[in-house]
């Protein structure tokens, strides 16, 4: 006579080998479904070689706009070479951050982009990225470059006409005064604000 006890932990054995294994096949797929990030990789990095051509047309354009300064005796193409050329700056600082934003992906969710031949001391600081907050913290420097250049390109724009004017750029200069000094003491303690992070 067979003993119950004994099937019944044969079954329940055969239900916990099946549970492991559905439980390992849904975790292994659910991990790989991190590869879907290629996709915002890719996009980005497309992106961003597309900025920096646009950027270098714009600088060609301008290099063009000064050789036909340099043969004209007009003074209107000077005032409309500083602004061409913001507007490239401008791009070129924008494929920066589709390009940090990229690798920041690829390093977060897919793998660290380290070539066996790179030594640490030639990896650049701004590609140390552990967590989205290093991400956040890398875009977020470059989109306040953005900010003061479309800033100043604007400037260049307005027509100041009164007083009240020239209070609104003394403001907006201040204020991104204040922003660039910020974001400077965060950058020189960074080991006391990952400190406080963690705490």
């Amino acid at each position: 006579m067979k003993d119950p006890n004994a099937a019944n932990n044969k079954i329940e054995s055969i239900k916990n080998k099946i549970e492991n294994i559905i439980e390992s096949v849904f975790e292994t797929l659910l991990f790989n479904t991190r590869f879907i990030v290629i996709t915002a990789v890719l996009g980005s990095l497309v992106a961003s070689v597309i900025m920096f051509v646009q950027g270098t047309l714009l600088v060609s354009n301008g290099l063009t706009m000064f050789i036909e300064q340099l043969n004209s005796t007009e003074g209107h193409v000077a005032h409309e070479l500083v602004p061409l050329l913001i507007s490239s700056v401008d791009n070129y600082l924008f494929a920066t951050v589709l390009l940090i934003f990229s690798m920041g992906l690829y390093e977060l969710f897919i793998s660290k982009i380290d070539p066996a031949s790179r030594t640490s001391d030639s990896r650049p600081n701004w590609l140390s990225i552990s967590s989205l907050d290093d991400l956040k913290a890398a875009l977020g420097k470059v989109i306040l470059m953005i900010l003061i250049v479309s800033f100043f390109e604007r400037s260049l724009d307005i027509e100041y006409k009164s007083a009240l004017d020239l209070l609104f750029l003394g403001v907006g200069v201040v204020l991104i005064s204040g922003a660039l000094f910020l974001t400077h003491l965060q950058h020189a303690h960074p080991a006391e604000n990952h400190k406080e992070h963690n705490s």
